[in-house]
This record gives C-alpha cells, structure tokens and sequence, in this order.
C-alpha cells in the first residue's frame, strides 16, 4: 500500500502519505515484532486499480482491522502496535471528507470503548493516547483526532502534534538530564496561607508571575513571598498553575482538594510550548506502570514536554524558550479573528471567571442579578463570547445556541443602570485579564459589548417577545480596522523583514515573482479597506492610483519606496502587467 501511495499517486496528499506509512505504521510494527524495518526493498504488486479512491478505501480498511487487534490486545498492545493504529486512524480520518471521517470516528469509538483511557510515554518515542477525546489547541479549538493518538515529544514532526515517526530518525532520547532542578518541595508561609512549591516541577508557562507579581517574584529569592497578595489572588494562581508544581495548605494541611478542579480529560497543545493535561488523565510509562513523578506534584494537571529538550522528562521544565521551539507560522495574510487576536477560549475565561468571581460579588448594582448562578456560569459566558468572535461553535453545540441565551434575559427587566454597570466592570476584567488593549480590538470589544448588552436589556423587559431560532451573532473588526492596518506611533522604526528580487536587465516583470513581495503584510493590511496588494486582479484594476501614491511618496504610510522599487512597478504597468 505504501509503495502504491508512492509511485502510483505522487501527488501531494497520496506521497505524504506512503511515507507515513513507511515510518508509522510499517516501522513501529516491524520493531513490535523484532525486524529489522519491515521493507524488503521490493515492491509489492498492486492489490487494487490504483485510485485514490481505491487506496483510501484500503488504508481505512487496514486502520479498522488495526484497530480491532488493538483493541483485542487491551492493556497488553505494544507501543509499536499502538503507535501503528494511531497513523492509520489519524491517515484516514485525514483523507476522507467531512461526513465520512465523521462516521468513520464514530465507529473507531464504538470499537475503543470499554478501553482505559490514558497517556503512556513510549521508550524514546511518542505519547500514546487512548480515549481522550477532548484534544484542542492553545485557543480552544478541537483537533480532530481518532480514538488512538500518538503525539510528537521530539519536537522533530512536520504533522505536530502528532507524531510522524521523526524520533527514529534523530536518535530521539526520553531519559532525563542528570543536571536537572533537582525535586524538592518548599513551604513559604504568609498571613493567610501557605505556598508549597516544587521547583524541579516548574514548566516556566509564567501565569503566576505574570498574574500575581508580587507573590511570585520572577528572578528573585525566595521566589514565593507568601504575603504579597490577596488569598483569592494566590488561590487562583496555584489552581491556574499548568504544571502542578503549586499548592497550598491552610492551618498546616495542604488543600490538594480545592487546587485540583473537576474537569473532564482534556489535552491542550499550548502555543510554541508543552502539552496541558487536565482532568486527572492517567500517565504511564513504557509497560503501564505508574509515571515516577516528583514530590508533590499534581495527579489532576501535569505539562509534559513537547519539544524534545526537557531536562525533566516527560514533564516540562521549560527548556522550549531555550530550544527555540515554534509552531508552524501562520499564513502572514491570514486576518485573525477576535477570538484569536484576544488569545482564544483560555483568554476569554480568564475573563469571566475574574468577572463573575471577583468583580461581581462586590457590586451591589450587578452582584443581585447573579446571586444564582450556575458554577460553570463564567465557563458558558467565555464560550459564548468566543462563538460571536468568530470561534468554535462550542456555546451552541453544549448549550442550544442563541435561543438559550436569550432565555436567561426573559423577565429579568434589567436596568440601565445595571448594563452600564456590567460593561464597564467586564472592561475591567478584560483589563486584569491581559487581554490586548490595542485600540482595533477594545473598538470591536466594547463595541459588542455595548451592543449585546442593550439587546439583552430590551429583550428582559415585561412583554418582551425577542425573535426566535435566530442565529448565534458574529462580530468582526470595526470597520475592517484590524491590528496590522495602521503604524503604531509608539512602534520604533523597524520595517518588516523583506525577502525581495528585483529583475535582472532584460528579464519580464511579473505580479508574483517581482511585485507581490514589494508589499509588507503591514501594507497590506492598511489598505484593505479599499483592495487587497496582494490580489493580482486588485492590484492590476487600481495600479494606476497605486502607482500614482507610490511615485508621490504617500504609500506605504510609513515611508515611499525607493526609486528603483517604484520603476520596476512603472515597467510592469508598462508591459501589459503579467500575473
């Protein structure tokens, strides 16, 4: 099947493809059962007519019975065997369209169930997941993932997260660097609590010192001053901690109870750092027993290392912002939403839980109203904010969309007084909770803010009769007024990194080699509400008015060109402007 991936369909996906076959699936179980790579070198004869079609309905076939096998296996399934399902279910929910892949992960459940759900660390290779559906990324946003995932801890995969087999090919090692901050737990007591903390656990994320500066002193000894703030400040802190290395004991006992949270299982892939796990997912090491773990530390949330680079493996210690570890960059002319721009999901409860937790209780105008409330309250208002700017539907997938909203306004006959009140202590929160104060996002913030408010007062009135089965709203940039789309008077003058090739004498002037790469991703932002510079057909219907501001030195805004950038545009609208 590899080979026919390879040779018979060489275009891209089908080729990726053969070959993670050849180092996912072929490579792990060859190594399971004690070969030396599994590939003779010779070529198989076709088993099928070659489609597409065709081999991806035998790959889906082979990801069924690997799964049947490792199912049947239970909690004996080597790691070969396991890492070997988890590409052939990834592979086939990858290729198949929407509502088939649907169906097809629907089944691959139906066979897992009754299986343990939990992470094995494989020796020198990937994390093995079993049955922890809820995998996201940093901005909340599901990964599509069958029931059987191996995920990269090399930091070496071209599929992050998911493992593509790399760690063979780099001599990756899982053992642990003798030089490591060694474990120990201390206890810095204050006026109200006691910090317990482990260093050696420490994964550097930086959420205590960032939120409770004075407590956690970055750089400083000791690194805990247990007085510096308020209990609630700290409490949230220890709780928020990602890696578990806090807690907290009051009146000599430690209070692991109230630190660990009941969440469901969930996996988070944190921007450019390790994997978040929470909601008490077992972690095993290679055979099934228990990860060692160091005093102290969290059964409930744990960061395991994603990198490669850890020194306390497979936990996080932080060694990514030495490694230089990213993510793939985002397409520079993707416009971001204000879910993203805002820091998604995370960034968004951070804010309603500071909101409904701190801000109203001691407000004796909006504090009333919630006296009530459901605990996850500040969770369903973050996931309802994150589906109007422009996030996951998750607020109407777990709660019933726009209807439901509306329902919890109904007769309530809210005053005026108390929606002014609510915005301005939301832009509080929003404030504390470092969301971005740039001038783009706060427009388009307040802007909804003030206006679901005052929907939300018109439909609480008596007699209020709001339309139903209306859609979930979706805001956007005011005025298309995004953040690339205008230069900071604060910004030093910095001009983006350009990679630009002038042509040679004589050579043809073209739209994609030569004028495209003349425009910034910062220019073209800032003219978006009129074209788009990186649009051939934009470009060529107003290059007349662009060539006029280039030649007059009014475009870009921060600088005109130099005259030989403005003559190789001249020649091009001079030739007939090729694309």
């Amino acid at each position: 099947m590899a080979h026919e991936f390879e040779s018979v369909q060489q275009t891209e996906p089908w080729a990726a493809c053969g070959r993670r076959l050849r180092a996912s699936v072929i490579r792990p179980l060859a190594k399971a059962a004690g070969e030396a790579d599994g590939d003779s070198g010779i070529a198989a004869p076709p088993l099928g007519d070659g489609s597409p079609a065709a081999l991806e309905a035998r790959l889906w076939e082979s990801a069924v019975d690997a799964t049947r096998l490792r199912v049947q296996a239970g909690a004996g399934a080597s790691a070969g065997l396991r890492e070997a399902v988890a590409a052939l279910q990834e592979l086939s929910l990858r290729l198949a369209a929407d509502d088939v892949a649907a169906e097809r992960l629907a089944r691959l459940r139906a066979l897992h169930e009754g299986l343990e759900g939990g992470i094995e660390v494989a020796e020198d290779g990937p994390y093995l997941v079993t049955n922890v559906s809820a995998l996201h990324d940093w901005l909340g946003r599901p990964i599509p993932a069958g029931p059987q995932v191996a995920l990269c801890r090399c930091g070496a995969s071209a599929s992050k997260p998911f493992c593509d087999g790399s760690h063979e090919r780099i001599g990756f090692s899982g053992a642990k660097d003798p030089n490591r901050v060694p474990d120990h737990r201390e206890s810095r007591s204050g006026v109200s609590l006691t910090v317990l903390d482990n260093r050696g656990t420490c994964a550097h994320s930086g959420f205590c010192t960032d939120r409770v500066p004075a407590v956690f002193r970055q750089g400083k000894e000791p690194f805990v001053a247990a007085s510096g703030g308020r209990l609630d400040e700290i409490v949230g802190a220890v709780r928020d901690c990602p890696s578990g290395a806090l807690s907290f004991a009051l009146g000599g006992v430690e209070r692991r109870e109230t630190v660990d949270s009941v969440r469901e299982p969930a996996i988070e892939v944190s921007k450019d750092g390790p994997y978040r796990i929470t909601g008490g997912v077992p972690l095993c090491g290679q055979g099934g027993g228990d990860a060692e773990r160091n005093e102290g530390a969290s059964l409930e949330h744990y960061s395991l290392c994603r990198c490669g680079h850890s020194q306390n493996k497979p936990f996080c210690s932080g060694m990514h912002w030495y490694a230089g570890f990213h993510d793939p960059v985002e397409d520079p002319g993707h416009e971001p939403t204000l879910f993203e721009w805002a820091g998604g999901l995370p960034a968004l409860t951070r804010m309603t839980r500071l909101f409904y937790g701190k801000y109203v209780p001691e407000d004796p105008l909006v504090g009333p109203l919630f006296a009530a409330m459901h605990p996850d309250h500040p969770d369903r208002v973050a996931k309802w904010l994150g589906e109007v700017f422009g996030g996951p539907h998750a607020y109407s997938e777990q709660y019933g969309g726009y209807d439901r909203m509306i329902s919890q306004h109904l007769g309530k006959r809210l005053t005026e007084p108390q929606r002014a009140r609510w915005v301005a202590l939301m832009c509080q929160a929003a404030e504390q909770a470092g969301l971005p104060a740039d001038a783009e996002f706060r427009a388009a913030f307040v802007a909804y803010l003030e206006w679901g408010s005052r929907i939300a007062l018109e439909n609480s009135q008596a007699g209020a009769r709001p339309p139903e089965r209306m859609p979930v709203p979706r805001w956007w940039w005011v005025c298309n007024a995004t953040p690339g789309a205008r230069v900071s008077a604060l910004a030093g003058k910095e001009p983006e990194e350009q990679v630009v090739t002038l042509p040679g004498a004589g050579e043809p002037v073209s739209f994609a080699a030569h004028i495209k790469p003349l425009f910034r991703a910062m220019d073209r932002n800032s003219m978006r509400f009129a074209f788009d510079l990186w649009s051939y057909e934009d470009v060529k219907t107003h290059s007349a008015e662009i060539l006029k501001r280039l030649s007059n030195g009014s475009m870009p805004c921060d600088g005109g060109w130099s005259p030989e950038w403005v003559a190789v545009f001249r020649h091009w609208t001079e030739t007939g402007m090729p694309q």
